[in-house]
């Protein structure tokens, strides 16, 4: 059994939660303990005793531990990238990018640590100085998804620890081995007991106790839309500090004058890679009518020859989805859709099993055409391979539908216009915008985060991740 991490001990449980690889329901990938609320709360309380002193610790410790981390999860990235594939799905060479990008990220923020400043600048009134620096929240309760399992527990913990604040890491149930990963890792390097803790178990259980308890100052969350909202109405309760980053509808416009392998390749990338289990994958592609019958003839050309099979082996373009109520709500969407009147032009079928025979959660990707803004499949996320192509009739009726959404975190284009390109990239409601890329993947430097329904509160990544884990003090001196 794996153990969960409270003040520096491997605790065990009485219970365990059993992670199952989704391309072979047979094969366990492992027992993993499950906390209860009484460790969430022991946890709570050794993060609460360490971060005073972690809070003062010196950038280089800091950076010292977290460059180990990130040097570790480099070197074991096909070890890790197996691991991550085996118990979520992703094909094996996306599990090891994402492993990679995590251990970039906690190279990142070890150099955040040394980088960390402020501002001298002067008052205006004679003889006074004044000085505005920053300083960690205190304790910070991180609640990550099953999509991305490495990657992003990496974005939240290793700027957590860089400006100075106590972790409790609450994993998604259904993920646990990456975390667990990560959480040995930093073990071994050197935090101070407490520094980091890791509660694996139900959301309804553990996630409830960081929420209530007035010892973690700032919750960051990652998932649905109606958790995030719940977790919002908790914070503002007791006025802790929270980051959320929810759900997406993201459209890719594909403009006359697109190159159309350009167009194909960043739209098969963007619905179907990683089982479309990503908030940034875009599952509305709104095509305008010069070029939508080409458009889609291609795609149902390239969707012939992607490859749906175990995560891990090799030449498979499309793992499985993540578990059987995943599986079950994209058919359900499928079928939704075709009631609508969308029309199914290829895929969107369940497989039993892969071509060795092992039994797994198999969707074939799905795509549908002549489907309008109004229907479900192009308002509410499926999370998972399927995609609709709504006609436009020019660039300015495709901007419009692209901006309806409730939400509004990645958007793409494909043109050969640098007109439409620029015009598209001020005017379309996203976080992020992609110009004849997929709308998934984003560097690890760099800012992620939405609008509207998508997201709220501070960019994550990057050194905007600084504005939500720390906090501004203003000093005066007189001289």
């Amino acid at each position: 059994m794996f153990k969960n991490l409270i003040g520096g001990e491997w605790v065990e449980s009485t219970r365990v939660s059993r992670n199952i690889n989704p391309s072979d329901t047979r094969d366990l990938v492992g027992e993993y303990a499950q906390a209860s609320a009484d460790d969430a709360r022991q946890a709570i309380a050794a993060a609460t005793k360490a971060q005073p002193a972690w809070g003062l610790s010196t950038p280089q410790q800091r950076f010292d531990i977290l460059d180990a981390a990130g040097a570790e999860i480099l070197a074991r990235r096909a070890e890790l990238g197996d691991l991550l594939a085996r118990e979520e799905g992703k094909t094996l060479p996306e599990a090891i990018g994402e492993v990679v990008r995590a251990g970039n990220i906690f190279k990142f923020f070890a150099g955040e640590a040394l980088r960390s400043g402020g501002d001298v600048v002067p008052s205006v009134r004679p003889g006074v100085g004044v000085e505005v620096t920053r300083e960690p929240v205190g304790v910070v309760g991180l609640i990550t998804p099953w999509n991305f399992p490495i990657a992003i527990p990496a974005w939240k913990i290793a700027p957590a620890l860089a400006y100075g604040n106590a972790v409790v890491l609450k994993p998604a149930d259904l993920v646990p081995g990456s975390a667990w990963a990560i959480a040995d890792i930093l073990h071994r390097a050197g935090l101070p007991a407490g520094v980091f803790n890791l509660v694996m178990g139900r959301g309804s259980e553990v996630g409830q106790v960081l929420l209530d308890d007035k010892r973690v100052q700032a919750i960051s969350f990652t998932g649905s839309v109606a958790t995030g909202q719940r977790i919002a109405q908790a914070c503002v309760a007791r006025m802790a500090k929270f980051q959320l980053e929810m759900g997406g509808k993201n459209p890719m416009v594909v403009l006359d004058d697109a190159d159309l392998d350009v167009a194909v390749a960043a739209a098969l990338n963007s619905g179907f890679f990683s089982t479309g289990q990503r908030c940034t994958a875009s599952s509305r592609l709104i095509v305008t009518e010069g070029i939508h019958d080409r458009f889609v003839a291609a795609m149902v050309d390239k969707m012939k020859n992607l490859k749906v099979d175990d995560a891990r082996k090799k030449g498979t373009d499309i793992g499985p989805v993540v578990d059987d109520k995943q599986l079950a709500q994209d058919l359900e969407y499928i079928q939704i859709a075709k009631g609508e009147g969308a029309k199914l032009v290829a895929g969107g079928e369940a497989m039993e099993k892969n071509a060795d025979g092992a039994p797994g959660w198999y969707l074939k990707p799905a795509l549908f055409t002549e489907a309008t803004a109004q229907m479900r499949i192009s308002r509410e996320e499926v999370f998972g391979p399927v995609v609709s192509v709504i006609r436009a009739k020019n660039y300015d009726e495709a901007l419009a539908l692209a901006n309806d959404t409730e939400f509004g975190l990645s958007a793409g284009i494909a043109t050969t216009s640098l007109k439409y390109a620029t015009h598209f990239k001020r005017h379309v409601q996203a976080g992020m915008v992609m110009v004849n890329l997929p709308t998934a993947g984003v560097d690890y430097h760099v800012p992620f985060g939405g609008r509207k329904g998508s997201s709220y509160g501070p960019r994550e990544q990057g050194r905007y991740a600084a504005e939500f884990y720390t906090t501004v003090k203003t000093a005066y001196t007189q001289a």
